[in-house]
């Protein structure tokens, strides 16, 4: 009888930690799901928030963005938190909000200098990141925040020009614009002088755009080249029109959000106001005829059914924001705007992959490009096709943000 009842006390006792160490083995499965759960990013949100909380969660400080381990003043952060201004604006979350001001206060010191920036250097990519600062001064009203964009202002003033009055890219690219050098420059340039100069600078900033389509406009497919080297110097300059040799999407797509973001601060009744609407109609025109069935662009521009050539998401998500901001402002025909959606909708079906926790990845992003320089990059064909590629490359996030809030997807 002891026996049994010894057994008995024996198989209580296993049955209750039996049972004890699965309530414990459900506990902590709770919680892991409750942590993961908090970690995953719901596909009932809209793209853009959906891109930017993928961002947030893999660079938790927006200096990390593009690999960076330390704060560096730097142009694809200001293209990626201008998109995250915008969701701001369009979300009115404090955490977009509080994430840009992360980066300008990890960059920017009390007394508004900028210790990763040099000025000396005469980059004109450098202006970029000031974009940020107009609504941060707006909101807080720290002077770090106005002296930082002094100091941007200040570069403008002092930086080497062609013989027409064209900015150079950098002073070691020297006597070249870039047509990426249109939004590193003009934007922040048009809003500081509207803003703070009563719009005295608005001529200038329109020249920037008139000597760019002077000078790199191809008459024959309405496209414009990479980069004009006044001099005729660089081995990739034509050595009759100083062009490059080749369309990069990119740099047509930095033209393009320089013409759609410009715009916002140039007056309507300012008399260079409705040739900048012309440039862009112009461009629009030229881009539709070069788009991919697939709605999305190649990574040189007209050469689509060329070998090693690929469709490319930096460029394609510019257009998209681009011709979507264009109609939604009234400087493009509602047509376009079904070219944006269609390259959108491109984007997300041919190049985006989401994961389990719904974080996006956009792929077939070219990491980067240029001309001249050393290693020598000498604007060919095979030089485009074989850069690099980034996945979730900050040229292609930040656009990708801003085109989903013009289509509201």
């Amino acid at each position: 009888m002891n026996t049994y009842k010894n057994s008995s006390l024996i198989l209580v006792i296993f049955f209750l930690g039996l049972a004890a160490f699965a309530s414990c083995k459900q506990g902590k499965k709770e919680v892991q799901e409750e942590l993961k759960s908090k970690n995953v990013i719901s596909d009932s949100l809209k793209w853009s928030e959906r891109m930017a909380l993928t961002l947030m969660k893999h660079h938790p400080e927006a200096y990390q963005i593009d690999g960076k381990t330390e704060p560096k003043w730097d142009y694809v952060h200001g293209l990626v938190l201008t998109s995250f201004e915008q969701l701001y604006k369009s979300t009115n979350d404090k955490k977009y909000l509080d994430y840009i001001r992360g980066y300008a206060d990890a960059c920017i010191d009390s007394i508004g200098t900028i210790p990763s920036y040099k000025f000396e250097d005469y980059n004109i990519d450098m202006i970029e990141a000031g974009n940020m600062l107009f609504n941060l001064y707006n909101t807080t009203k720290d002077e770090k925040y106005l002296k930082a964009m002094q100091l941007l202002r200040k570069q403008l003033n002092e930086h080497p020009r062609t013989s027409e009055g064209g900015f150079w890219h950098k002073k070691r690219y020297p006597n070249q614009m870039w047509l990426d050098g249109l939004y590193m420059g003009a934007p922040f340039y048009t809003r500081y002088t509207v803003v703070y100069e009563n719009g005295k600078n608005l001529d200038d900033v329109a020249k920037q755009f008139e000597l760019i389509q002077k000078h790199a406009l191809d008459s024959k497919t309405g496209l414009l080249y990479h980069g004009w080297d006044e001099s005729k110097a660089m081995d990739w300059a034509n050595k009759e029109t100083g062009t490059s040799p080749n369309f990069w999407s990119r740099s047509l797509g930095w033209y393009a959000m320089a013409l759609v973001d410009v715009l916002d601060y140039f007056p309507k009744e300012h008399p260079k106001q409705a040739e900048l609407v012309n440039y862009l109609n112009q461009l629009a025109d030229a881009l539709t005829k070069f788009q991919d069935e697939s709605g999305l662009w190649y990574q040189v521009t007209d050469m689509g059914g060329k070998q090693g050539n690929y469709l490319e998401a930096s460029g394609s998500a510019m257009f998209a924001y681009s011709l979507a901001k264009g109609v939604n402002k009234g400087y493009l025909p509602a047509k376009y705007k079904d070219v944006a959606t269609k390259a959108f909708n491109g984007l997300t079906r041919e190049l985006v992959k989401v994961s389990e926790t719904g974080d996006l990845t956009i792929t077939q992003a070219c990491a980067v490009a240029g001309l001249g320089g050393n290693p020598y990059r000498d604007g060919s064909y095979e030089y485009y096709i074989n850069e690099r590629k980034q996945d979730n490359d900050p040229k292609a996030t930040g656009p990708f943000i801003l085109a989903a809030l013009e289509l509201d997807k």
